[in-house]
């Protein structure tokens, strides 16, 4: 299969995208296809968040479990919708928490390519969904490939933060190396758990201080 992505990440990935597993994804995404099922995002975008924040450029890393299930609203970057597509409620509860914590404008859209042009990797661990199916294609071979990546970041790259959102997140901690990173920890935004600690977690004020203090530039989370 040839990816077509970003050159950095394309000299990290290279092997990883000439193994078996890998290669199954396409063939299982086109049966389905064939089959009359619709699967988001498109596959132009499918990539989005690798071609949009490329690998010498990642400075945070906010994972997702997978894309949104709902037509329109999937464009390849984790909890981000495209201009027009209304706000899903875990972006709404982010949007607040990022107010709350550095005063930013709650914006009209939810379109997050500003963060991602900036060296946040916006990573869902699944980078396709089924129509109205979420998880679904959580077994075909993307967390294999997602978790590798993930280890990319740690193992080759220092300084990064990881912010971790809710336990599926959390359970990714024992890919990184915490020795010179830094991972915040939080409840998922969504409207079920932001009450139980993503709400007040302050992770956007404590991201730029961490940056600032290592002599990174910090993130501008204004959208």
């Amino acid at each position: 299969m040839d990816v077509k992505i970003e050159a950095s990440w394309k000299a990290v990935l290279n092997d990883e995208f000439n193994k078996p597993y890998f290669q199954q994804i396409p063939l299982h995404l086109k049966t389905e296809k064939e089959q009359g099922k619709k699967i988001f995002p498109p596959g132009s975008q499918i990539f989005n968040a690798f071609n949009t924040t490329s690998f010498d450029h990642v400075k945070v890393v906010i994972l997702g479990q997978d894309p949104y299930h709902g037509p329109g609203q999937a464009n390849g970057l984790c909890f981000s919708v495209s201009y027009g597509i209304p706000q899903p409620p875990s972006l709404m509860n982010i949007f607040k928490e990022l107010h709350d914590d550095i005063g930013v404008p709650i914006p009209n859209h939810g379109n997050l390519t500003h963060w991602a042009e900036q060296g946040v990797f916006l990573l869902n661990a699944s980078l396709t969904v089924r129509n109205g199916e979420p998880m679904s294609h959580s077994k075909i071979g993307w967390a294999g490939f997602t978790d590798t990546v993930i280890k990319m970041i740690s193992d080759q790259k220092k300084h990064v933060v990881f912010l971790l959102w809710g336990k599926f997140a959390q359970e990714k901690r024992m890919l990184i190396d915490e020795g010179k990173h830094l991972i915040l920890r939080a409840a998922h935004p969504s409207p079920l758990s932001a009450h139980a600690g993503f709400f007040g977690c302050k992770h956007f004020s404590k991201t730029n201080e961490y940056l600032v203090a290592h002599g990174i530039d910090p993130i501008d989370w204004r959208l």
